[in-house]
Formats: structure tokens, C-alpha cells, sequence
């Protein structure tokens, strides 16, 4: 049976990522500026030169120069032509990769990790457009939807349009997070920060795209998962679907050597990909459904 079409639904049982107070964020917004990217927007030179206020040089006329530069007040009190000359502007791009697939729907704690994949956009959102930076959002596992880096409220009411969209249906044909990578390091020519927010569960294909982005950016990758992803609770026989590939799996959760197996299974999984992101040189963030996510983000970046 031929997978469905790239559609997005919004989870029946989507509670949002729960409150997410203003100050708070805006400390996570400092703490993930100085921990992830590295820098501030004006602690680099962006190409050309703006219309900032910060005086380079206050110098004569020369043949060639700008005439929308000219110093009237200088030319008047000199009776010669005067330009001045600004520092170039300076400015950080953030793009935010999101995952969309259909796992990122899954959720047996406080909420889905849909919930927290939003909250933590919001986070980056409210952190990359501080200071007059810009945000540009991609997304994976679902329709590879893009938008462009923006600056201000309409990036965020960007954002938060497209988190609405909701995620890949079960079963949906899934690309996974390499073609997006792939395409975030075509499009971001000036170095900056990128955030990949993923359960990266799945095709591990990611792991070269996101080696290339490392060369160039500071890399974040926040990892969200559920505790019900780490171990089987012995409640009997369960009927289990892959949300990725639709698949109908039926266990006896009562067996206890089965669930040592899920267990240790699971464990070599998120031990890989703790080993490939360090390998990538990428700071890797772990939250769960279970809990407070924001705080632990929070101490994540401190």
C-alpha cells in the first residue's frame, strides 16, 4: 500500500507547550544566544554597509563617493564637502529546523513532543529576533516548507502559522532530516546559529548534512523524547503502530527479558545519537514530555 501524501493534521490530543512566562524567556533567549551561537548580532560584520548610526570616518569629498552620504553640518562648517562613513551593520540569522513527522505527534507524559518541539521554537523564535536579528524556519518530515529570515513580530507570527499546520499523518512518506540540512546549508552563506529541534529517531541519514553545517555555524540540536520511548511497563499485550512507516507490531509487554531488550535496545539507540552529534561538534539539548521542559532547557544552556 503506497504511503500517503505529505499532509499534516493537528494532533487530536495537542495541549500546547504550557505556560511559558516572559521573563523566563528572555533569560533562555540570553543564555541560548551566548551558549549556542556564540555571538551577538553586532559582534559581526554582516556584507555592505548599513545606514547605522556608528561613525566610521568623517572625511572630504572624493570623486566617487555616495552623495546620500554628505555631512551637511561638516560641509557647512568647513565650506568643503564632507561624507561620513558607518560601520558596516551587523546582524545574526538563527535558522530553526523543526521536525514534523509523524513520531513528534507521540506523547504518554505532560504532553506531545510536538508540545515541547513548539515551546522550544517559541524560545528560539523570542531569541533570534532580539537585538534586530533575524529568523528563517524550515521544516522536515512532513511538506519541506520554508520561510525566509525575517525580522521582528512577523517572524514569530510566521513561526507560529506554521507550528498551527500541525504534523505528518501515521504512515506519511517521510524524507527524514537530511534534505533539510542539506538545503539549511545551501541557503545560510553567512555563519550564524542553527537549531535543529527532532526525536531523531528513525534514518540516521542527518549525521553527514549536519557535519557540513558544524564547519561553518554553531550548531544546537535539542533531542525530545518520552519516557514510554526508553522502557516497556509491564501492563500484557499491546498493539503498537510505527507512526513513521504505519507498521502494526503486537508484543506481550509481561515478558521481562522482552522489556530488558526494549530497554537496552532503546538505550544504544539515544547512545548513538549522543555520539554522532558530539562527533558533528553540535551542543546537543535533551528534553522530555514528562515535566518541566522550559527549566530544563533552561538548565541546559546555563
Amino acid at each position: 500500500m503506497p504511503a500517503p501524501l505529505h499532509t499534516l493534521r493537528v494532533p487530536p490530543a495537542r495541549q500546547g507547550p504550557g505556560p511559558i512566562p516572559a521573563a523566563l524567556v528572555d533569560a533562555l533567549a540570553l543564555s541560548l544566544a551566548r551558549r549556542g551561537a556564540g555571538v551577538f548580532p553586532g559582534d559581526r560584520p554582516a556584507p555592505g554597509v548599513g545606514s547605522g548610526t556608528e561613525l566610521a570616518q568623517l572625511r572630504p569629498y572624493q570623486l566617487g563617493d555616495d552623495v546620500r552620504q554628505l555631512d551637511a553640518a561638516a560641509s557647512a562648517r568647513t565650506g568643503q564637502a564632507h561624507v561620513r562613513l558607518h560601520v558596516p551593520e551587523r546582524i545574526l540569522t538563527t535558522w530553526l529546523v523543526v521536525d514534523l513527522s509523524a513520531s513528534m505527534a507521540f506523547g504518554t507524559a505532560d504532553r506531545l513532543k510536538s508540545d515541547v518541539a513548539e515551546g522550544v521554537a517559541h524560545v528560539v523564535g523570542r531569541a533570534a529576533t532580539r537585538h534586530g536579528g533575524r529568523l528563517a524556519v524550515l521544516t522536515a518530515g512532513g511538506p519541506e516548507k520554508m520561510l525566509p529570515p525575517r525580522g521582528g513580530p512577523h517572524a514569530r507570527i510566521g513561526l507560529q502559522r506554521l507550528l498551527d499546520e500541525g504534523v505528518a499523518v501515521d504512515g506519511a512518506a517521510d524524507r527524514g532530516l537530511a534534505p533539510v540540512l542539506h538545503r539549511t546549508g545551501r541557503l545560510a552563506r553567512q555563519p550564524g546559529l542553527v537549531v535543529v529541534v527532532s526525536d531523531f529517531r528513525g534514518d540516521t541519514g542527518w549525521t553527514k548534512p549536519l557535519r557540513s553545517l558544524t564547519a561553518r555555524h554553531r550548531v544546537l540540536a535539542v533531542e525530545i523524547g518520552d519516557p514510554r520511548e526508553e522502557r516497556l511497563e509491564p501492563v500484557g499485550r499491546l498493539s503498537l503502530v510505527d507512526p513513521e512507516s504505519g507498521r502494526l507490531i503486537e508484543v506481550d509487554t509481561s515478558r521481562r527479558k522482552l522489556r530488558e531488550r526494549f530497554a537496552a535496545a532503546a538505550a544504544e539507540e539515544r547512545a548513538a545519537v549522543a555520539s554522532e552529534l558530539r562527533r558533528a561538534a553540535a551542543q546537543h539539548v535533551v528534553l522530555s514530555t514528562s515535566g518541566d521542559w522550559l527549566k530544563a532547557l533552561g538548565r541546559a544552556l546555563r
